[in-house]
């Protein structure tokens, strides 16, 4: 899951990736595209128990979004905690300026 928020300063991408490795993520920008991409990896010892139900994805994710005309993708950042990574795009500083600043 995405949420992505905007105030005068930053867009901010918050996306979901519980019991993801911070190893296991990846977030490049390219050509105008922010691009979150890794892989959730499936658990392979069991410990003698029985799954009944799975219903997580596993494998490799990937998400592409946009930059915004207004943001700046040169200074983007990165910080991952608690099984969410949150994606902080500053706007432009001339974005942030108010009106009677510009002349």
């Amino acid at each position: 899951m995405v949420d992505i928020v905007e105030d005068n300063n930053e867009y901010l991408i918050k996306t979901d990736l519980p019991e993801v490795k911070k190893s296991d993520i990846n977030v490049t920008v390219e050509n105008g595209l922010l691009k979150i991409y890794g892989e959730r990896k499936y658990e392979t010892q069991d410990n003698g128990r029985t799954y009944h139900r799975v219903e997580r994805s596993y494998g490799k994710f990937e998400r592409n979004f946009n930059i915004p005309s207004d943001a700046d993708g040169t200074k983007i950042s990165a910080e991952f905690k608690d099984g969410v990574l949150l994606v902080h795009l500053p706007k432009n500083e001339r974005q942030n300026l108010k009106p009677s600043m510009l002349k």
